[in-house]
């Protein structure tokens, strides 16, 4: 019996990353995006209260009446723009990054053709870069957010002038609408009813 006992560790990474975890997911609920600008970078979580299909059973997670959002649909990072050349820094930075990715993602979603912005919360939570990658990747493996497990692509960026030879994500494909997604050339390989039942099923409560 004693053997099977793990020694809990409260300075261990995982621990820490996990209290950054259970602060983002006490803060409060937002519009998207925030009506007011701020600094900083570190992770984010986007809620959907909606009803479009396929998201049909998210109403069983997010309760819009009372704001008690409980399982997202996307969970994302933002980093400070020396964190990407592989610079570290130990803190937030003065750049509005989390500000900036949320309007990013507003843009995309008021964009798609299928959904509604206003339907769409979020919350957020500024943090040393440091801990962002390690809470980010703990967040995804909790929450299992659909846009991060069965619905790629929602964070994608415009590839560029000569780039358009790629597939339509199927974010893309479910949610069409972005001007640049159109723009992609390669068909796609799946079908949007294919993509709807893996959400469907995905959602499920067993599933």
């Amino acid at each position: 019996m004693a053997d099977e006992i793990v020694e809990f560790n409260p300075l261990s990474l995982e621990s820490l990353g996990l209290s950054v975890v259970d602060r983002l997911m006490k803060q409060p609920v937002h519009p998207l995006a925030p009506d007011e600008s701020f600094l900083g970078s570190g992770i984010y979580a986007l809620y959907y209260a909606g009803d479009q299909a396929p998201y049909e059973s998210m109403p069983t997670y997010v309760h819009a009446d009372d704001l008690r959002f409980d399982r997202p649909i996307y969970v994302g990072k933002a980093v400070p723009k020396g964190s990407r050349k592989g610079g570290i820094q130990f803190d937030a930075g003065a750049e509005r990054s989390i500000y900036s990715r949320l309007r990013q993602h507003a843009r995309s979603i008021d964009r798609a053709d299928n959904l509604m912005l206003g339907e769409f919360r979020c919350r957020f939570l500024v943090v040393a870069p440091v801990w962002i990658q390690l809470a980010e990747n703990l967040i995804i493996s909790e929450y299992e957010p659909v846009w991060n497990a069965v619905v790629d692509g929602f964070g994608n960026h415009d590839p560029g002038k000569g780039r358009y030879d790629q597939e339509k994500s199927r974010w893309d494909s479910l949610h069409p609408g972005r001007p640049w997604a159109e723009r992609l050339q390669i068909p796609t390989s799946f079908s949007v009813g294919d993509i709807m039942q893996e959400v469907r099923a995905f959602l499920e409560p067993d599933g």
